[in-house]
């Protein structure tokens, strides 16, 4: 019987040699979220009019 494509995905991203690999998907994955929930609080705070609030929200 012949394995379907999420069975062969699964065996190969599940081998020893590709977890880092998939480790770092979910890290990059991760900061990809934070940064995308930073612009859009960014983005609220210049259409508030409040511009300069930015950098203190920044550096909290």
């Amino acid at each position: 019987m012949e394995n379907s494509g999420l069975e062969n995905f699964l065996i190969i991203a599940l081998k020893p040699d590709n977890m880092p690999i998939g480790a770092m998907l979910g890290i990059v994955a991760f900061w990809f979220w934070v940064a995308i929930v930073q612009m859009v609080k960014h983005d609220r705070l210049i259409k508030n009019g409040k511009k300069d609030k930015i950098y203190d929200e920044m550096i909290k």
